[in-house]
């Protein structure tokens, strides 16, 4: 055990060193901002009026449209995304390359807003329907359609096969575990108790497939987020007079390291920034793809629209929801105790900014729900990857399958999980962020066409039709190509 725990640090450090995921991620995200313009700063505001307020694309009613609205579209892909990243991912990367990894994660969740619209854009662009009429799509169908030669093949059932194996591990093991230790710890439950709990609600849920998930993570999402955001709040409200140095703190160690993770200062940049970016993605999985999937089955009139939409999980995840967790580690001063406290350092460091002895319940309720919606999620996009590769008849064993493996991840300790999500999750978004770069021209061309005419995302269906209709060129054809026969497959 101890000679694979050191193999697969390894071939962690190498996929997230400084030499490949690094660069393409954070290269792939600026490259698309630039192409884009910006997209993630000049319509944010629009993008969380049209996921927040509207919810909902005016004539998408029918199934024809997708199979879920675009507001459980982005419920479902924030239930896969705000999960134990966003306490347990945090606190281990704060503990590890001290406050300064919290300013990489925001570069990271800045920079992939670009990429996560740019994947949703794809995924509904090139989405499908498959034999039994439900809607999907994806990088899975995406790389192969776009890039249509043997390479993009390639690329699609790299992304395929990880994303089935990685989905046992960042969107099963680590959340079930977390969620067992934590009830233990705060409720006395057993762990096997906890196991049996998890396996029944979770087979319930996934027996229903994405309706069944979206109508789940659509009640969901808000309230755990909610619960979370606000507690966190009050914490920092109540250590308001500490603010100021935990901001200073973070922007200072961001490129000089902390003594807590020692060495000399080249060597400790490259721990803060691997900690940051690798957690960050962890946390918000923008360029990984897998949100993209959940994007495919929404009923939307335009690839752009729910791109945007898409785009505002990032800025959820990572602009709120780990920022609140990373300061409320650095303002109560909690980060300090170590990699190895890294489990229950969120928890502790409730108590301490609250002044309470029961803060500690705030984290384990949020991270039970936080991890359960992650479950949900994540079963949905591996579900959809085998279906890719094996057939829809393998999709229902695959959700009973799923299902008992969270016992497992309940009851059996799973240290090297993590290393292992942390590389899966990397050799998903390899093949991913390869084919943004060769279709970037496409997102910024489509994308710049349909803003031109709805810059503040208010046009109905009919008028979107209309103006698609006089799109020039082979890309147009190619677009009318694709929504007219291809996702009615």
């Amino acid at each position: 055990m101890e000679q694979l725990s050191k193999t697969l640090d390894a071939i962690d450090s190498f996929v997230w060193g400084p030499f490949l995921l690094i660069p393409l991620l954070l290269g792939t995200g600026l490259w698309l901002t630039i192409k884009l313009r910006g997209i993630q700063f000049r319509k944010l505001g629009p993008a969380l009026w049209l996921a927040l307020i509207k919810r909902t694309d005016d004539g998408t009613d029918d199934h024809k449209h997708g199979d879920i609205s675009q507001y459980q579209a982005l419920t479902t892909a924030l239930a896969a995304t705000v999960g134990t990243g966003n306490i347990v991912g945090v606190a281990t990367a704060v503990s590890i390359g001290g406050p300064g990894a919290l300013f990489w994660m925001w570069v990271t969740g800045l920079l992939g807003m670009a990429s996560k619209y740019a994947e949703a854009f794809m995924a509904v662009r090139f989405r499908h329907r498959d034999n039994h009429g439900d809607v999907t799509g994806g990088p899975q169908y995406y790389l192969q359609d776009a890039i249509n030669n043997r390479f993009g093949a390639f690329l699609a059932t790299f992304f395929s096969i990880a994303t089935a194996i990685a989905a046992f591990g960042i969107g099963n093991g680590t959340q079930a575990n977390s969620i067992a230790n934590n009830v233990e710890n705060s409720f006395g439950i057993p762990l096997w108790v906890t196991g049996i709990v998890m396996v029944l609600i979770t087979l319930a849920v996934l027996i229903g497939g994405i309706q069944s998930i979206g109508k789940v993570t659509a009640g969901l999402v808000p309230i755990m987020i909610v619960i979370y955001v606000v507690s966190a709040l009050v914490l920092l409200a109540m250590n308001v007079t500490a603010i100021p140095a935990a901001f200073v703190s973070v922007f200072s160690s961001a490129f000089t390291g902390h003594a807590a993770v020692g060495g000399f200062t080249g060597s400790v940049f490259i721990i803060v920034l691997q900690m940051g970016t690798a957690r960050g993605i962890f946390s918000n999985e923008s360029g990984m793809g897998s949100a993209a999937i959940a994007a495919a089955a929404a009923k939307t009139t335009h690839p752009t629209r729910q791109g945007l939409v898409s785009m505002t999980q990032t800025f959820i995840d990572t602009m709120i929801v780990v920022t609140m967790t990373g300061l409320v580690l650095v303002v109560t001063g909690a980060w300090e105790e170590g990699r190895n406290a890294a489990a229950t350092m969120t928890s502790n460091a409730f108590d301490i900014g609250l002044g309470v002895s029961w803060g500690h319940y705030i984290v384990t309720i949020s991270l039970v729900l936080f991890a359960y919606s992650t479950i949900l999620g994540w079963c949905y996009y591996g579900e959809r990857n085998i279906e890719k590769l094996l057939g829809h008849s393998w999709v229902m064993a695959y959700r009973v399958v799923f299902s008992l493996a969270v016992f497992v991840g309940c009851t059996v300790e799973l240290g090297i999980v993590w290393t292992f999500s942390d590389i899966a999750n990397g050799l998903m978004a390899l093949p991913n962020l390869i084919g943004l770069l060769i279709c970037s021209g496409l997102i910024a061309r489509e994308t710049k066409y349909y803003l031109d005419h709805d810059p503040h995302l208010r046009a109905n269906k009919a008028e979107v039709d209309r103006f698609m209709a006089g799109r020039p060129g082979a890309i147009d054809a190619h677009w009318n190509r694709i929504k007219d026969t291809a996702i009615h497959r």
